[in-house]
């Protein structure tokens, strides 16, 4: 059955419980449909970006505790190609191209789609649940190693039959400070709070949500193993967005997005304080079509405008996308097929142009065996540090010019009404041209600038395995994932020609176990390992870490349920770095309380 919103998709999520304000919710961008994804369930009781490393393709740098600076990339392509959506909104950085997933209220997220043909991860904000009241809500607080407290509050008010209001607020307060080779790491304190007022409503053939958020954090940043530092870092990012759908008959879908943002950092170091004001606005809109019950096209349009005022220099960005795409659905074959144009237009500068054909196909070989592939190009134009960074910058640069392919097979079964069995088999290859790296200059050795003469070329395999249980008094799951990653620097007379590229894991194993009941228990594990790990010093050493938590439920008649929770991250204490000298904490443990009504 064609669905009328999958021209926009890049993730497709499903409110969790049945609800007069059931809605989905769709991570619409650029017109281009994409099938190739991972769901992950996040639960206020214990998310945390680490829960991201559940899946294998994804490299997540962390520069240690929670006041390090947290990004992800997929497939050996780099952070500046991943793109974050909150709520189907892109969070953009022109600035450095990394968006520090830090800032995100993690513990008002649902789950989390990683979409790899469009290289993005998309968060999603827990949908309120109403039962008899039309008010409900959570209040929790978490304590634990390090001397960190995280206390969390969220309120929901169901206004009438098809709108809500959701509250919420937090706050991070942690010494951050850990013993690292008989020394202690200081300086990884952090003061975060966070919070925002989201509006759901829902409408006749649509629905629409409302979000204004904001986040400040006053942070320390130690420096690395080798400098250490007592610089500190002050942030502050208020965003003001929204989402309609609106299917206006069976014909003609409409999807609208708008979003203002503000992000400040204020970094206080050594050699000078420095300061960044950035104001991002965007207005994004796309146009479905349903031709024939087989048959729909698309077209999309979204406009951004970025300005930056730093210490040093200033730059502003105009950013166009333009996309046509056409869908087919016969009973064994899915075809997607779309273009894409990205303009890039900064001030004073000649403007980057770009064009970008994507297909994606899916085949159904037997009831419960797909044969699926997608091939897309993607464009990544250099950020403004790259281009305009005093002493730094470079205004020749290209855009970053990449291939992403795939292939693979997805086998899934029921077994009886209760079991759900999965497995999925997928090769990829990326390739990557004019790749940003920074090299010294031909007269002058000692100054380091930005040129496109870096080539990656990546390939590799994800397996997956799962198993999952569910009669809806008890559940239980337990899936294996391992991921072979070969991205190699092809870059001509590089030093590191033929080498992995920076923190890629060539090899990855991820193991997890959950087993539940309804209002009781819920455990869960977590066994994560990465091998195959280089730097521009050489290859690091493997790491791996085993995560327990347990939270336990006790209904309260007439006034809610509590939950007792307990987590035990990097159980057997291994000492381990995701960025070299930037050392992870080690084994922590952490305790909460939960109330729900």
């Amino acid at each position: 059955m064609f669905l009328s919103s999958l021209l926009f998709a890049a993730g497709l999520l499903v409110a969790e419980t049945p609800d007069t304000l059931q809605a989905v919710t769709i991570v619409a961008d650029k017109g281009v449909v994409v099938s190739r994804t991972d769901t992950l369930t996040l639960h206020a009781d214990g998310a945390s970006v680490g829960t991201l490393l559940r899946i294998p393709g994804l490299s997540l740098s962390d520069y240690g505790g929670l006041a390090g600076l947290k990004s992800v990339s997929l497939r050996g392509l780099g952070t500046a190609h991943t793109d974050i959506y909150l709520d189907g909104v892109r969070i953009s950085n022109f600035q450095s191209g990394q968006s520090d997933l830090g800032m995100l209220p993690l513990e008002n997220l649902g789950s989390t789609v990683i979409d790899y043909a469009q290289n993005s991860v998309s968060f999603r904000t827990a949908r309120p649940v109403f039962g008899s009241s039309p008010v409900a809500g959570r209040v929790s607080v978490q304590g634990g190693s390090f001397r960190t407290l995280v206390p969390s509050a969220r309120l929901d008010f169901r206004l009438s039959e098809g709108l809500a209001l959701s509250a919420h607020a937090a706050g991070i307060l942690s010494e951050g400070n850990f013993p690292y080779a008989n020394t202690v790491r200081t300086g990884n304190d952090i003061k975060q709070v966070r919070g925002g007022i989201d509006l759901f409503g829902t409408m006749d053939r649509g629905e629409w949500q409302a979000k204004a958020y904001y986040n400040g954090s006053d942070r320390g940043t130690p420096g690395s193993l080798s400098w250490p530092s007592e610089d500190r870092q002050k942030d502050q990012n208020i965003l003001v967005q929204g989402t309609l759908r609106q299917a206006f008959s069976d014909l003609y879908t409409l999807n609208l997005s708008a979003k203002g943002a503000y992000d400040k950092l204020f970094y206080h170091t050594a050699w000078g304080d420095s300061n960044y004001d950035f104001t991002d606005f965007q207005l994004n809109s796309s146009h479905t079509f349903r031709l024939r019950d087989w048959w729909g096209a698309s077209l999309a349009a979204d406009l951004e405008r970025g300005t930056l005022k730093a210490t040093g220099y200033e730059a502003a960005r105009t950013a166009a996308i333009l996309a046509l795409a056409t869908a087919i659905r016969l009973e064994r074959f899915h075809a997607d097929l779309a273009l894409e144009y990205r303009g890039t237009f900064d001030k004073g500068a000649a403007g980057l142009h770009s064009l970008s054909p994507s297909l994606d196909l899916r085949y159904k070989l037997f009831p419960s065996l797909d044969l699926v592939a997608f091939g897309r190009r993607a464009f990544r134009a250099p950020t403004f540090n790259e281009l305009y960074y005093p002493g730094y910058g470079n205004p020749a640069l290209k855009p970053e010019d990449a291939w992403l392919t795939d292939v693979g097979i997805d086998w899934h079964r029921a077994a009886g009404k209760d079991w759900k069995l999965n497995a999925k088999l997928n090769y990829f290859f990326n390739s990557l041209k004019n790749k940003i790296i920074s090299a010294p200059m031909p007269d002058d050795l000692n100054v380091w600038l930005p040129y496109n003469i870096g080539k990656v070329q990546a390939q590799g395999t994800d397996l997956s395995l799962a198993a999952n249980y569910d009669n809806g008094s008890n559940s239980a799951g337990i899936s294996l994932r391992y991921a072979w990653q070969s991205a190699l620097d092809k870059t001509p007379d590089s030093y590191t020609f033929d080498q992995q590229i920076p923190y890629v894991a060539r090899h990855t194993v991820v193991f997890a176990a959950n087993m539940a009941k309804v209002d009781c228990f819920r455990l869960e594990a977590l066994l994560n390992w990465r091998g195959g790990r280089f730097d521009a010093s050489g290859e690091m050493p493997s790491w791996y870490t085993i995560d327990l938590s347990l939270i336990r439920y006790f209904n309260i008649r007439r006034l809610g349920r509590l939950g007792l929770s307990v987590a035990v991250r990097d159980l057997t204490d291994h000492r381990y770095e995701l960025v070299r000298d930037y050392p992870m904490p080690g084994r922590s443990l952490h305790a909460g309380v939960e109330f729900k009504f």
